[in-house]
């Protein structure tokens, strides 16, 4: 038996773009940490960090200083090398900027472990397609703006449409969703997103005002960590909750399934770490038969959701996807038309950054 080929170098490479549509003042820009681990068989599998606002830098820091130091030689193990360098980055903490930057490295690896397959079919492929719903960093939109945002979503065909909630007047929010609904029609899934805005109080309220218009969800009404505040809010509505792309840990997924604080879960792949941890926190939701709907990043969380256990639909943040800002040369992993997504044709993440 062969042995396994060990990991020679990292290379990273931070990549700043601005949005075609601001997320806010304060969010003009994305960034990308580009991964390129080169095995000593002479392989090289690319992955990447990322973040919208907060911490690229750091990221690569730490990428190309304590975790480059501890990744050569080790074996070419995705999950191998998950656990070990987890372990060793501990200190700086178990998830945040850790786990982000643990991500470049896990892609990498999972592009490498891929072979000749798409990531899809080397995880299990159990779908060809699935839906697509419009999503919009739009708490800044006017009236007018976001309305107009969610007839384009229409007009894509796209199954659902997910705006932003949370203003300091509840009115307001009223109006907003009043409106998208009525542009959306009665049988489109409505999503509403708070990131966090409420206490448990104005949750409450808000919901009370809001489930009229039909939400398909309401989604990080509390702060992510929470979990007991969810667990109380999940019991006094009728609206199912959705929670997860600020949480770090599979632990932090463990807390809200076995709290019963949650309907749907939506890790992040990035912030979580990378594949390794991603299919760690599908296989919990399973055993609580809670769905798992990606957060964000639709050319690789759509590959994954082709895979997973339980149908689920895709998040497509308006031109901000990576094609779309003009980080990725074509041809492109995942095509989405029709308010679909597919993927296939190329061979493990599919990811071709230009340069």
């Amino acid at each position: 038996m062969s042995a396994v080929p060990a990991v020679k170098e990292l290379r990273t490479e931070l990549r700043s773009v601005p949005l075609p549509r601001p997320w806010g003042a304060d969010v003009p820009s994305n960034h990308v940490v580009v991964c390129d681990v080169t095995l000593d068989d002479g392989r090289t599998g690319t992955g990447f960090a990322w973040t919208p606002q907060i911490g690229a830098r750091a990221v690569k820091a730490l990428l190309d200083t304590d975790l480059r130091e501890a990744l050569i030689g080790l074996p070419a193990h995705p999950e191998a090398v998950w656990d070990r360098l987890w372990r060793h980055l501990r200190e700086a903490g178990p998830g945040g900027i850790t786990t982000i930057a643990l991500a470049g490295i896990d892609l990498a690896l999972w592009d490498l472990r891929c072979g000749g397959l798409a990531l899809p079919d080397a995880l299990g492929r159990r779908r060809d397609e699935v839906p697509v719903y419009g999503s919009g960093v739009n708490l800044h939109y006017s009236l007018e703006e976001l309305v107009e945002q969610a007839r384009r979503w229409v007009a894509a065909g796209c199954s659902g449409v997910k705006i932003k909630v949370g203003r300091p007047d509840l009115a307001e929010d009223v109006a907003r969703v009043a409106a998208v609904r009525e542009a959306i029609g009665p049988d489109r899934l409505l999503m509403i997103d708070a990131n966090q805005r409420w206490d448990l109080h104005r949750a409450r309220r808000a919901i009370g005002a809001l489930r009229e218009f039909g939400l398909h969800w309401v989604e990080e009404p509390l702060p992510a960590d929470d979990v007991a505040a969810h667990a109380e809010l999940r019991r006094s509505i009728d609206v199912p909750v959705a929670v997860g792309e600020n949480v770090y840990t599979v632990y932090g997924f463990r807390d809200l399934l076995t709290a019963g604080a949650c309907d749907v879960v939506q890790p992040n792949v990035v912030r979580v770490g990378g594949v390794t941890p991603f299919l760690r926190v599908v296989e919990l939701a399973r055993t609580f038969d809670v769905p798992v709907y990606p957060h964000l990043l639709a050319e690789v969380s759509g590959q994954l959701a082709l895979a997973l256990p339980l149908p689920a639909m895709v998040e497509d943040v308006e031109d901000a996807s990576f094609a779309a800002l003009g980080l990725l040369d074509a041809p492109y992993p995942v095509e989405v038309s029709g308010g679909v997504l597919r993927a296939g044709g190329h061979a493990g993440l599919g990811l071709r950054w230009s340069r």
